[in-house]
């Protein structure tokens, strides 16, 4: 596994791929989703160029911040983030970590939570409808209508797939009976994970003041999310097709780009608003290890190209670390 994964790390400092790429490598095909269809021609295609990486940032602190812990060698890859930590999924254990515990706004990356919640209630071919209240947000919108009826399974789908602002409205006001409820939910799950550094005010991460968490809270989260294999279905889908009460289809793209460069990269979450900055929280697995990164505070798209340069370093590292993120067992 190793001589391989220095192959395709070199290769995508070059920006090139090798192909094909060994079945070992990839995890087995998900399930597809209700309602996925194949995406439009070229949308998987391997061939996208990443640039070479940003020279690593080995300086002190961030202005106003009051560490700045960077864990890395001089061979380790760098990343634009404010914050990142890297995880060992199987057994917790830190790879990499930089300002892990600076709070900071995480935008849609805490969708993740929203999604854990809503599973976790299971009945999710159970029908939900659609108020108009759920309708009145932006930017990035599945764009139902009030009256409307959706499975859970369905919206779960295109929130974790598209980021759909209006959908986790719906789902937590469905859940809970209001947005500030289900917020109380997102605190009590979010603590029960050993994520005790956040607090969270809506399920969808768009601004609002007293709502924030770190990457290492967010790395807990991502933990449990990644241990639950209905939100990995989900969560590693290049794109699904929606199809409305009206009968109107619509192909919703996945905003990881990630997940259409290699099957080695399994998914997870993006985020973005002005106060957040990039965020991305990442997931690769290969030769049966697996890694998820979190990156917050990111400043450009390199983000996707620092991300994907750091979980194949995280591949295949030993691990030497001797902290870890404890696994809890309310993960699923």
């Amino acid at each position: 596994m190793r001589a391989y994964l220095k192959v395709f790390s070199l290769s995508i400092w070059l920006g090139i791929y090798p192909a094909p790429i060994p079945a070992w490598a990839a995890d087995p095909a998900a399930p597809r989703a209700q309602l996925v269809s194949p995406a439009p021609p070229g949308l998987l295609s391997p061939g996208t160029v990443i640039p070479r990486a940003a020279p690593a940032v080995r300086g002190g602190p961030e202005p106003d911040q009051p560490e700045a812990a960077v864990n890395f060698s001089a061979s380790t890859p760098g990343t634009l983030a404010s914050s990142a930590l890297m995880v060992d999924a199987r057994t917790g254990e830190i790879l990499f970590s930089k300002n892990p515990d600076v709070q900071r706004p995480v935008a849609s990356t805490q969708k993740l939570l929203t999604a854990l919640i809503v599973v976790g209630h299971g009945d999710l071919d159970e029908g939900v409808r659609v108020k108009a209240e759920d309708c009145r947000v932006e930017p990035t919108k599945l764009g139902f209508r009030p009256g409307e009826v959706y499975t859970k399974r369905q919206l779960l789908a295109a929130m974790l797939v598209h980021s759909c602002n209006d959908v986790a409205l719906c789902l937590a006001r469905n859940d809970a009976g209001s947005v500030a409820a289900f917020a109380e939910r997102m605190n009590a799950k979010a603590i029960a994970l050993g994520a005790s550094e956040s607090h969270f005010v809506n399920p969808n991460g768009l601004p609002v003041p007293g709502q924030y968490s770190t990457a290492r809270d967010m790395s807990r989260i991502a933990l449990a999310a990644y241990r639950n294999p209905i939100l990995r279905q989900y969560m590693r889908l290049p794109g699904l097709t929606f199809a409305y009460n009206s009968g109107r289809t619509k192909f919703l793209e996945a905003t990881n780009k990630l997940v259409r460069r290699s099957p080695i990269f399994t998914g997870m979450k993006t985020g973005y608003t002005e106060s957040s900055g990039r965020c991305l929280i990442s997931s690769a697995s290969s030769g049966g290890r697996d890694v998820i990164l979190v990156q917050l505070g990111g400043t450009h798209q390199m983000l996707f190209n620092d991300a994907a340069r750091l979980l194949i370093w995280g591949l295949d590292r030993g691990g030497a670390s001797a902290s870890s993120i404890p696994a809890s067992t309310n993960g699923t």
